[in-house]
């Protein structure tokens, strides 16, 4: 799909992953709560383990269950279960909870595509700009964090860089980290990814005491060695792809806590003396600005009153129990086999297992609500033949009519919508759908689009494609249709038919709208006619192009037609060009059979 059409067309690219977004989000959404809960298990312990919850949580916004489900759709059993269990249809129907409308599985709605045509444009627009709103936010408070390291000065002697060799040293770290002091008021921070830099403020060391810079030093070593930065920076990335979700900025907050919580812990583990580091933060917090990022790990970040009270009674959460640790295995198992599991016990069929349907067509009954449905061959017609179709009490009869034909009735659309294999068009086929109880005009559009894919085989999807059309405008000496009088309109409602085609290529309108005679013109030209006359009354009117034997074939026939148009009716065929839904065929197979039958079943 071109650009132009994404811009031009915004509801062709809403409908491909509007519901598939819809059904990640809801996923998303559980798995948070999910996590949300498992944390209240676990709010005794040590906060490391809440904290990879949460980061799970986040990360799971960027993986879609949906592929676990295809993955485990390919390693399906070599039997698969003739009923889905009800485990199975459970998850499915939390899973997907969003069914597309225009999935070729089910009928799609007869409603006009151009609804709403501007609400997906504009839901595109303000995500976009609530995404560039979040990267523009975060990469100016990068910029500023950018510009204080580049003026900051690394210092080749010192007590704060004796302090940081030392701990270094005893934590196990490999290679060095850069030191470096800066005359801005920021709080300490481990600033970067893969080549950190322990950024201090200038005369940090002067308010600080010995064990204070060391409970402090050794609480952003924590973050070294944990990667809390990268972590951080891949949550601001899904924060700025999902800024719209509350829940992602409220499990932001709860990352924050728990890795500030955790990196408190391993200070304490590690020996310092609680009274000391609570000190140290407290003077850091009195004198620095905080970091204004959150992939910059300071060391005065989240809930410091809930902080400083475990820290000062040595509150030291206990590791995770036995049983803890069997729920987590479990629950981590769970999550990736599970949608796994799905997958193997409701495979997919593939589009390479649609290409190679049989030949011979054994159709499964379509679903209950009919009589009956035969469908014959009659090849590919080596004349002018006569073709005609009837709705009649609940019965449809197609005669001579092309398979192109009949998708055109089911799904409701113009000739030109459909895309295909050049056979759809040429081979015709006697059709006879019977319904029961007799279905309305609608209803037997639905029967036929549950019919074409147990029949033909027929697998489709829909796109918007720029096509040649034609504007019909009037011509520059004005219209020559004759206004109808108000009785004959009035008559005409309930006596008089508004449209008579007479073979070949003769239309006569009483009373009747210009809609007719654009779809008339739709049929003989075989493109999108767009009506710019402005003519919306009732009128009468006479078009006779027999002389052409048919709906013109060659530039000069066609251009007869327009002449003929334009000298009877003063109306103009102009070439342009329009953007259309189309109905793309994926897939479909020929009937080998001279007459396929199908006895169904009547209940509903």
């Amino acid at each position: 799909m071109s650009v132009s059409e994404i811009i031009v067309s915004p509801p062709v690219v809403w409908n491909a992953i509007a519901t598939p977004l819809a059904n990640h989000l809801w996923q998303s959404t559980l798995f948070g709560a999910a996590a949300g809960f498992l944390t209240l298990a676990l709010k005794k312990n040590q906060a490391k383990a809440r904290y990879w919850i949460w980061l799970i949580a986040s990360i799971k916004f960027l993986v879609p269950f949906s592929l676990l489900i295809g993955l485990g759709s390919r390693l399906g059993w070599p039997k698969p279960p003739a009923q889905t269990s009800g485990f199975v249809t459970v998850l499915q129907q939390v899973g997907q909870p969003f069914i597309p409308a225009n999935s070729t599985h089910a009928p799609a709605p007869v409603a006009t595509t151009l609804q709403l045509q501007w609400l997906p444009l504009f839901l595109w627009i303000a995500w976009a700009c609530g995404c560039v709103a979040v990267l523009l936010f975060w990469w100016v408070r990068w910029r500023r964090m950018t510009v204080a390291t580049r003026s900051a000065l690394s210092p080749e002697s010192g007590r704060e860089l004796e302090t940081l060799r030392r701990l270094q040293q005893g934590t196990g770290l490999a290679g060095k980290i850069k030191l470096m002091i800066s005359g801005s008021i920021l709080e300490p921070g481990i600033f970067g990814f893969f080549r950190p830099v322990l950024l201090l403020p200038a005369g940090i060391g002067d308010r600080l005491t010995d064990a204070q810079l060391e409970a402090i030093v050794r609480h952003e070593l924590c973050h070294v060695r944990r990667r809390d930065n990268l972590a951080a920076a891949l949550h601001m990335l899904i924060e700025a792809l999902f800024w719209f979700h509350p829940l992602i900025w409220w499990i932001g907050a709860r990352l924050v806590d728990e890795r500030e919580r955790a990196c408190d812990e391993d200070v304490l583990r590690l020996g310092s003396e609680p009274q000391a580091y609570a000190e140290g933060i407290l003077k850091v917090c009195e004198f620095y600005l905080e970091s204004p990022l959150v992939c910059v790990a300071g060391v005065t970040g989240s809930n410091l009153k809930k902080r400083i009270e475990a820290i000062m009674i040595h509150r030291i959460a206990g590791k995770l129990s036995p049983g803890k640790k069997l729920l987590l295995v479990v629950a981590a198992f769970s999550v990736v086999a599970i949608p796994i599991a799905a997958g193997m016990l409701h495979p997919a069929v593939s589009h390479a297992q649609t290409q190679a349907a049989p030949a011979r067509v054994e159709a499964p009954p379509p679903k209950p609500g009919f009589e009956s449905a035969s469908i014959t061959a009659k090849g590919t017609p080596t004349g002018v033949v006569a073709a005609r179709m009837l709705t009649n009490n609940g019965q449809l009869d197609f005669e001579n009519r092309s398979l192109k034909d009949l998708i055109v009735f089911a799904y409701h659309v113009t000739d030109t919508q459909v895309s295909g294999p050049e056979w759809i068009t040429s081979e015709l086929y006697d059709v006879q759908v019977k319904t029961n109880p007799p279905a309305s005009g609608d209803q037997l559009r639905l029967a036929v689009q549950k019919l074409l894919p147990y029949t033909f085989r027929l697998t489709f999807h829909r796109e918007r494609k720029e096509q040649p059309a034609y504007e019909l405008v009037v011509g520059t000496n004005g219209s020559k249709l004759v206004e109808a009088s108000t009785d004959e309109t009035n008559n005409n409602e309930t006596k008089r038919p508004k449209m008579v085609i007479r073979p070949v290529g003769l239309l006569e309108g009483n009373a009747a709208k210009l809609t007719y005679l654009v779809q008339f013109l739709e049929t003989q030209t075989g493109r999108t006619v767009i009506d710019k006359t402005g003519l919306d009354g009732t009128y009468n009117f006479k078009l006779d192009v027999s002389s052409l034997a048919g709906p013109p074939q060659s530039p000069e026939a066609m251009a007869a037609f327009r002449r003929a148009l334009s000298d009877q009716l003063g109306l103009q065929l102009n070439p342009a060009t329009a953007f259309q839904e189309m109905l793309v065929v994926d897939h479909v197979g020929k009937i080998n059979r001279a007459m396929l039958t199908l006895p169904l079943t009547s209940n509903h």
